[in-house]
């Protein structure tokens, strides 16, 4: 196992979350799990691939390699496909992801949830959004409601499990919801009550790190070690890529950028503090800015507030405008603290890229302390990356413990 793992393959050294640097002090169980999880996501990026082919982009022994594949293949992960040519030799067995495996994603908002069936490959199959109330418990019973009749919409699918996406923090020991102040429930147990009343598997994870899960596990990260990504929706939220690792901090509580105070004089925050950076660049602030510029405007979504953008309204492009000045200028404490080659934005504001991109992008230029800023990208379709977040959580926690 030793030789397995001190020399990866060149393809190996860009597979995402893996930290290759230390491997060599992992104890032989973390090196299995780490080795599995190669195999399974070089497949993901990969297929169809042979099992050769696995053993060269890994740099693990083919007896390890083919170990691993057929656990993969007894838990139902992947599938042996198609046997390809070969100019000599014997022909090989294509592997891929088996896309009878699903989960349920659920993606909750303060005032709605999102539910939806996705494959391993980050396909939506079924979707359905519901209203939330206050009272958690009647929420959470409509939400598993909802989630059985999509499961019964596809009795062909083997559904694996279920992930949560949260607008708020979840401990890590605990697995509650410890910190939502745009949510205003009280104290619940959602992970616990979906996971009796659907007899399933689930994984609870705040939205900002489970969209970037989800890049990492369906996106465009390959290579890259530092990254934060930033969630713009009725708060502003943060996940954070350290090294190639997933940083949560003391009870999960890392990321939570929208809670910092920009200017202490500026309006109030759901968290009880005063001007904090989510006050100024969410999309409720956006909201804000439109009818400060129009006090005789009716009320209207966010989505409405980019329909009118895009239809010429000078009210909606100023307010947009404001905002995304906003987003670049709180970018830079997180810039400046942790130093990220990438910045990714996740919400509903990538649906108007062209808007937000260039005055963000000339916000981080001109806050960046030294050298180049980070790339700024928008996550793959912004309307379901918390979606494909949910789904990626249960996917990549679930597909590892499978072995352990």
């Amino acid at each position: 196992m030793g030789n397995d793992l001190s020399n990866p393959g060149p393809s190996a050294k860009a597979v995402r979350r893996v930290d290759l640097n230390a491997i060599e002090l992992a104890s032989s169980e973390t090196a299995r799990r780490i080795n599995r999880e190669i195999i399974l996501q070089l497949i993901h990026s990969s297929q169809p691939i042979s099992r050769a082919d696995l053993a060269r982009l890994s740099g693990l022994q083919r007896s390890t390699v083919s170990q691993i594949i057929e656990q993969l293949i007894q838990e139902r992960w992947i599938r042996e496909g198609a046997v390809a040519q070969s100019p000599r030799g014997r022909r090989p067995t294509m592997l891929l992801l088996n896309d009878e495996l699903v989960v349920l994603a659920a993606d909750i908002h303060p005032r709605q949830v999102t539910v939806a069936m996705i494959d391993l490959t980050g396909r939506l199959l079924s979707r359905s959004t519901l209203p939330l109330g206050s009272d958690p418990a009647r929420s959470v019973a409509g939400i598993i409601d909802c989630m059985k009749r999509i499961r019964d919409s596809h009795p062909r699918k083997s559904l694996e499990g279920i992930g949560i996406s949260v607008p708020g923090r979840v401990d890590t020991e605990s697995q509650l919801l410890i910190f939502a102040p745009n949510l205003h429930w009280p104290k619940y147990d959602i992970k616990g009550a979906v996971e009796r009343g659907m007899e399933l598997p689930t994984e609870m994870e705040n939205a900002a790190t489970a969209c970037l899960m989800s890049e990492l596990w369906f996106g465009r990260m390959d290579g890259v070690r530092d990254a934060v990504l930033i969630t713009v929706s009725e708060g502003i939220g943060g996940g954070i890529l350290a090294n190639g690792q997933l940083v949560t901090g003391q009870n999960g509580m890392a990321g939570e950028f929208g809670h910092i105070a920009i200017d202490p004089s500026g309006p109030r925050c759901a968290c009880t503090q005063n001007g904090c950076w989510e006050v100024f660049g969410s999309c409720n602030a956006g909201l804000r800015y439109y009818y400060q510029s129009d006090p005789k405007a009716k009320r209207i979504t966010f989505q409405e507030l980019l329909n009118f953008a895009e239809e010429g309204n000078a009210h909606a492009v100023a307010a947009l405008a404001k905002q995304a000045k906003y987003i670049g200028q709180g970018l830079r404490m997180v810039t400046a603290a942790l130093s990220p080659e990438l910045v990714l934005i996740a919400g509903d504001i990538t649906s108007a890229w062209h808007r937000f991109s260039p005055i963000i992008e000339a916000e981080l230029e001109k806050s960046t302390l030294k050298g180049e800023p980070p790339r700024l990208l928008a996550t793959h379709e912004g309307d379901v990356a918390r979606l494909r977040g949910a789904a990626a959580l249960l996917l990549q926690r679930h597909s590892i413990r499978s072995n352990e």
